[in-house]
């Protein structure tokens, strides 16, 4: 964990995530939260690690997401050598399709 961003802000923040129950809910304290550009962004990532996990090379995943190269490789760089959140939250999300 970064103990940069470790700070009670923060952790009051996730809090608050972590009190939502619905896609609702989490669009209504989303969209208070951040612009629609920092959302799609955050949205972005997520569609970007989604693809890597896949196998997708960077060229397709530009070209069906938008994110530039910089981008694809931040995100593959947290992907590898990060601290697992997406490989968590990408196991959870599994385990709940099932």
């Amino acid at each position: 964990m970064n103990k940069k961003i470790k700070t009670e802000a923060v952790d009051s923040l996730f809090d608050a995530v972590l009190c939502l129950k619905t896609r609702e809910e989490c669009y209504s304290f989303f969209e208070d939260l951040c612009t629609v550009n920092e959302l799609l962004s955050l949205s972005q990532r997520f569609e970007v690690a989604a693809m890597l996990k896949s196998r997708k090379t960077y060229l397709e995943i530009a070209e069906k997401t938008g994110a530039s190269t910089a981008t694809i490789s931040r995100v593959n760089r947290s992907l590898n050598y990060g601290n697992d959140g997406y490989e968590m939250v990408f196991a959870r999300m599994e385990d709940v399709q099932k």
